[in-house]
């Protein structure tokens, strides 16, 4: 498509979507819940279709040379098939924000006021290569009563288009306006572009993706932004960590799907542990058949790679970890303040007073103890799904899902109250 064809195409789904944000702002609960339960029915009856257009993603990402990472985000199977239709049901089965009263307080004036929830209008979202986001964010807007324009990357395109047609299938089921969930029909990047200065139709951008593609949006956009920059994730292992807890924890954080942002990049050893313990956490996630790029006493582990200063502060998104020994907790804080993203860290500790400074001392969205970095998931929070993990300070923070997708309003009532 040419610039003029992108940008009247881009105008007329941003007109339609706002005006289905209309409609959707006072849908019934129950109509919404119907629509979704029906988009899960539609996913199970489509599953072939949807492996099918998913095959030909997986080859167009080979000719592409996508890394095996990348190749595992896009990559549907009947068991992530099955992961898409639970969130969709879950998000199905969740209360319904709009309209949730806040807070609520009577004044001397006479005025009874409440603060409620309320849809923020359009949302955009901006993906790359994995096709559930198509189902998750159509849902989650749709279940906190906003449009949502979808642009989905072009290695999954053939995908998030099986996948749209069945959210689709279910806003026709309920009733509602199909312009509520639309997916841009193009790989043209010229649409992201426009997407960001979409001031008129769009209330927020949420984009989905490497470093490369939240850097853009986040310089680039005129559209208030949710965002993460990267996902660099610490585990740190206390003097006082349990072993066998701490090795459980390490190498599912960083092994048991790489390509996620919840994935433990870089491992803080206590020296207290170290000495204790030795080498046993690096030992493990060698054996995994991880790279560990060691700093220090414990580059002399055999099998590990001397890490550069460019290591520490990375998003390998691979079968890689950065390692280093810190002096204590405050200086696994110090290491993170310097080096992290603001998205997720783990501690751990069977000391309660560390675990509190820990959690104290640090502002990343998500803070943990004895757990892993790979539950930083909005399905694993108990929200069914999520649109995105927001890193920033403003309005939503940590796994985003339909609640934060809310903005609110105040409703004040009198009976003939005047102010003096």
């Amino acid at each position: 498509m040419d610039g003029q064809d992108v940008t009247g195409l881009m105008q007329q789904i941003g007109a339609r979507a706002r005006a289905a944000a209309a409609e959707l702002a006072f849908a019934e609960p129950e109509i919404k819940r119907q629509a979704l339960l029906a988009a899960a029915d539609a996913v199970l009856a489509r599953q072939a279709e949807i492996l099918a257009a998913n095959a030909e993603d997986l080859a167009y990402g080979t000719s592409k040379g996508l890394s095996p990472a990348m190749m595992d985000r896009l990559k549907l199977d009947a068991g992530r098939i099955a992961g898409v239709v639970e969130g969709l049901r879950a998000v199905a089965a969740q209360k319904d924000p709009v309209g949730e009263v806040i807070a609520e307080w009577d004044r001397p004036s006479g005025l009874h006021i409440r603060r409620v929830r309320t849809p923020l209008g359009v949302v955009g979202v901006i993906y790359e290569s994995r096709p559930n986001v198509t189902a998750d964010a159509g849902a989650l807007c749709l279940k906190s009563g906003n449009a949502v324009i979808l642009r989905g990357g072009s290695e999954s395109f053939h995908t998030s288009a099986a996948i749209h047609a069945c959210l689709q299938d279910g806003l026709r089921a309920a009733g509602l306006p199909e312009d509520a969930i639309q997916l841009v029909p193009t790989r043209d990047r010229a649409a992201v572009a426009e997407m960001l200065r979409m001031v008129e139709f769009i209330d927020v951008i949420v984009p989905r993706g490497g470093k490369g593609l939240v850097g853009l949006v986040q310089a680039e956009a005129r559209v208030p932004v949710f965002a993460h920059l990267e996902g660099i994730c610490h585990v740190y292992a206390d003097a006082d960590a349990d072993l066998e807890k701490a090795r459980r924890v390490v190498l599912n954080a960083k092994t048991r799907r790489t390509g996620i942002c919840g994935a433990a990049e870089c491992l803080l050893i206590d020296r207290g542990f170290y000495a204790k313990h030795g080498s046993v956490l690096i030992e493990d996630l060698l054996k995994a058949g991880v790279e560990v790029r060691a700093e220090g006493e414990l580059a002399a582990v055999p099998g590990t790679v001397p890490a550069k200063p460019e290591d520490f502060g990375c998003e390998f998104l691979d079968m890689i970890i950065a390692a280093k020994l810190v002096d204590g907790v405050d200086g696994a804080i110090a290491h993170i303040r310097r080096y992290g993203s603001s998205h997720t860290e783990s501690i751990l500790t069977e000391n309660d007073a560390t675990a509190a400074r820990f959690f104290q001392r640090l502002d990343s969205a998500i803070l943990m103890r004895n757990a892993s970095t790979q539950f930083a998931d909005g399905g694993e929070f108990g929200m069914g799904a999520e649109i995105g993990i927001a890193t920033g300070k403003m309005h939503a923070r940590g796994p985003v899902g339909a609640e934060q997708l809310t903005s609110f309003k105040y409703l004040v009532e009198g009976d003939g109250t005047i102010r003096p």
